[in-house]
């Protein structure tokens, strides 16, 4: 099977007091996408997805950084950014809706939904806003069919709903698009099956990718949630999130290293587990970039969100014969 391409530049070595971060190459990244006008507010951007025209969405708090105990009180200026394929804003709503939005997704029918780890709910809007459904318990943290504890994302498994809960539960909770509890995988622990703080989670139909974000690995289940691998990066980054590339390969952003060093690493993994290639796409100097998200689009680009560098970073990724370019 043929591998990866990403633009590639100078290779960069980034240093630290107490020992030197992995060696990596600097992708190439287009600078100037997106376009956000001059008078919208924009920052701390959280997550990001494709709908199936092409249009990226983006989740953001309009620079409210995460600061516990969480206010009550709503993000003012909307969270939710609709930006077309070279970089305009099209659309953007949520004004008032949310708390600390965490993760957003765009299922098959092209409705948004997002996870607001402070409202502790999972909410289900229409592609231009609409409010559609709401799931769990605004505020109230628990951990049964009705309540989340901190939801972190959400991915598809057809007509089901798998929520990354989360920052309290570590689970995987199953849902129906009306929100019927259907049951759970995961629980707390580092053993096979086992999670500590599922951060994202996404699937290509035939197996489930999870960000086991605290064990520093990726975890892979069945989509009936039989554990089936777990894999780790080079240096045993802390893995923020997966996507599927096709075919079995995965690309996967890590924020953090394995001294707890924030940045933006991005590795591509063989349908083995085992790391294909790796590089850097962290802004330079201690605390500047904290990659959080991934996305692809049908023809091949990637798009990273950084919360610390108030970025969402746009690069070329060549998918394998079958794969997400296809």
């Amino acid at each position: 099977m043929r591998g990866f391409h990403v633009i590639i530049g100078a290779a960069l070595l980034a240093s630290c007091s107490s020992a030197p971060r992995e060696e990596a190459p600097r992708a190439e990244v287009d600078a100037d996408w997106p376009v956000v006008p001059a008078d919208v507010v924009f920052g701390q951007p959280s997550a990001v997805d494709i709908d199936s025209h092409g249009h990226v969405f983006v989740l953001h708090r309009a620079g409210r950084e995460w600061e516990e105990p969480f206010t009550t009180e709503p993000i003012a200026e909307d969270a939710v950014f609709m930006f077309s394929q070279d970089g305009q804003l099209l659309a953007r709503w949520g004004a008032g809706q949310f708390i600390m939005p965490h993760g957003l997704s765009v299922d098959a029918e092209d409705d948004i939904w997002i996870t607001d780890v402070a409202r502790e709910q999972v909410l289900r809007f229409s592609h231009d806003g609409e409010e559609e459904l709401v799931m769990g318990v605004r505020g109230e943290s628990g951990e049964d069919g009705n309540h989340f504890g901190r939801p972190a994302d959400i991915a598809f498994l057809g007509d089901r709903v798998l929520v990354a809960d989360g920052y309290v539960n570590t689970r995987l909770a199953l849902f129906d698009r009306e929100g019927k509890y259907l049951g759970e995988w995961g629980g707390p622990g580092e053993d096979a099956g086992e999670l500590d703080l599922p951060h994202a989670v996404s699937t290509d139909g035939e197996l489930v990718y999870v960000a086991d974000r605290e064990n520093a690995r990726i975890s892979v289940f069945s989509t009936e949630g039989e554990p089936l691998g777990q894999w780790r990066g080079l240096e045993r980054g802390h893995t923020y999130s997966v996507k599927p590339l096709g075919g079995g390969w995965v690309l996967a952003v890590e924020g953090r290293d394995m001294l707890d060093r924030t940045g933006a690493m991005v590795r591509v993994y063989r349908p083995d587990g085992t790391v294909e290639r790796s590089f850097d796409l962290a802004l330079e100097g201690e605390g500047a970039s904290l990659g959080h998200d991934i996305a692809l689009d049908s023809a091949g680009r990637a798009y990273m969100i950084d919360v610390y560098g108030n970025r969402v970073i746009r690069f070329g990724v060549d998918a394998p014969a079958g794969g997400a370019s296809d």
